[in-house]
């Protein structure tokens, strides 16, 4: 099961509570979550409710099956303080989308800085800028750079690190 993003993935649903969607099928000029994303693979998705006022943003499993299905494994962001919705009767847009909160804020940066993913799968910066005779290491947990001091290097930059094959 792989994460997919693809664009122009939207269906309908009418399902309700707080469970497993059933998909209606492909809103016209659009397509399904079955053809777009593939059966058993994991998608970032948004749900709207077209008439009320309750909307969902997660990672959901795609079923190919009759109907398809979306499974709501991963809330990040809703309607409900970001728990999950329980829609009400009426018909919900659900589509493919990518959620803020995982692109990279670019006003976190400043030139230099040196870009990761933390070990929540976030963005995470590290400030250019360890002192003159510093190295940039992996820390003690495997998870993430850091300055640290070494003995013999008097001046400039110097990276080091490890890869394991």
């Amino acid at each position: 099961m792989a994460l997919v993003l693809k664009d122009r993935v939207k269906e309908t649903s009418t399902t309700t509570g707080t469970g497993t969607l059933n998909l209606a099928g492909a809103v016209s000029g659009f397509q399904t979550f079955v053809a777009g994303i593939g059966n058993s693979n994991t998608t970032y998705y948004a749900i709207a409710h077209q008439t009320a006022d309750e909307w969902e943003v997660g990672v959901g499993t795609i079923t190919d099956a009759s109907p398809d299905t979306l499974a709501r494994s991963s809330i990040i962001s809703s309607s409900n303080s970001g728990a999950a919705v329980d829609f009400a009767a009426g018909t919900k847009d659900v589509f493919c989308a990518f959620p803020a909160s995982k692109t990279m804020d670019m006003t976190m940066t400043t030139s230099g800085d040196i870009v990761y993913a933390s070990s929540a799968n976030t963005p995470a910066r590290l400030a250019i800028g360890g002192t003159p005779g510093h190295i940039l290491q992996v820390n003690s947990g495997g998870t993430a750079p850091e300055w640290a001091a070494s003995s013999g290097v008097s001046a400039g930059f110097v990276i080091a690190m490890s890869v394991a094959l």
